[in-house]
């Protein structure tokens, strides 16, 4: 089932999820409709506070990536297969350069930044079947992991850029909340008005 996507605005986004027992309610479905919501979207990344549930989950599927042609083909191979669902997820730290990459996000629609994030990240997380790991990514791989990691922590992309960027943004970012755009997906506004 395609659920929609909570925007930019709304409470949820800015909480920091809490972690989930193994006894999930309907944790197979839950997880069935986010990777069809994403998919929906176009989306290679969908965190729980995205659909309205403040919780430590997210999914990524970053298989288009690999379809870039400046990608190594190690990166390329990397991404690939990419696809992960990520549950209480822990980040032990992040290293390497940092580099910039112009990022959206399905809860800020019509919008890409350039945001600086370290090259490698190491995280530990339960998959669906609640096995737990500890992984080193790099990459596009780590970047789609961190901006997804961002979500579970109440942290939105346009948190890290600089205050003249968001000040060159914030009639865009209110218009997302009065839900003021046209997204080719299903969206839920936090300060749309009623019966529009």
């Amino acid at each position: 089932m395609i659920l929609p996507i909570v925007a930019y605005g709304d409470p949820v986004l800015k909480k920091k999820g809490k972690e989930i027992e193994k006894e999930y309610p309907k944790l197979a479905e839950l997880l069935e409709n986010m990777f069809e919501t994403m998919y929906n979207a176009h989306g290679v990344g969908l965190a729980a506070p995205q659909i309205g549930l403040p919780i430590r989950l997210f999914i990524i599927d970053a298989s288009p990536f690999s379809e870039d042609e400046e990608l190594s083909e190690e990166e390329a191979n990397q991404l690939k297969d990419f696809k992960k669902v990520f549950i209480n997820a822990t980040i032990i730290e992040e290293t390497g350069e940092e580099w910039a990459f112009a990022e959206g996000c399905l809860s800020i629609p019509e919008i890409r930044e350039d945001v600086f994030r370290n090259e490698f990240v190491k995280i530990k997380y339960f998959d669906e079947n609640f096995v737990e790991h500890t992984e080193v990514y790099n990459g596009l791989a780590a970047r789609v992991i961190q901006h997804e990691y961002d979500h579970i922590e109440g942290i939105l992309f346009t948190d890290k850029l600089s205050s003249l960027k968001k000040r060159l943004i914030k009639g865009k970012l209110a218009n997302i909340s009065k839900g003021k755009v046209k997204p080719e997906y299903r969206m839920r506004f936090p300060l749309a008005k009623k019966g529009r």
